[in-house]
């Protein structure tokens, strides 16, 4: 039997280019995510007849993952991630598909509400050589910097 291996994400020590500045720009793409999440809810809120003010965390809850899995499905990249010229890619190095972007969605929102599971990713993603959270890591994806002219 002859076993072909698939591609996989860039090779950190071939190509560390891809990898470059990537805890930060995590960290910014994030901070922009919340913002414009907050801001989406803030512009939901009068359709709810002011009712969400009750349920702001919640709703926020919601429609950050919708946002997430929306984005992710549709460009591999949140709009903050694409801000910062960052996508992820899934272990073959293609563009994330509904199912992928919808797992890496709940693994985020799990290690969001499970403080230890968040600092293990903020270690992992300081730490390990392709800059995977924990849920990269169990998903096999990986960010990287945006290859330019695609």
């Amino acid at each position: 039997m002859t076993y072909t291996t698939a591609p996989m994400t860039p090779d950190p020590d071939l190509h560390p280019q891809f990898y470059e500045g990537i805890p930060f720009k995590r960290l910014l793409a994030w901070i922009a995510d919340v913002v414009l999440v907050f801001l989406i809810c803030v512009v939901v809120l009068p359709f709810t007849a002011f009712t969400g003010l009750f349920f702001f965390p919640f709703m926020m809850l919601v429609l950050g993952f919708a946002y997430r899995v929306a984005t992710l499905t549709s460009g591999s990249a949140t709009w903050g991630m694409r801000l910062m010229g960052m996508e992820l890619r899934d272990r073959r190095d293609q563009p994330f598909d509904f199912a992928t972007a919808l797992l890496h969605t709940i693994g985020y929102s799990l290690s969001m509400t499970v403080t230890p599971i968040q600092l293990v990713s903020a270690v992992l993603i300081c730490s390990t050589a392709r800059r995977q959270s924990l849920t990269d890591m169990v998903l096999g994806t990986a960010p990287v910097n945006c290859r330019l002219g695609r």
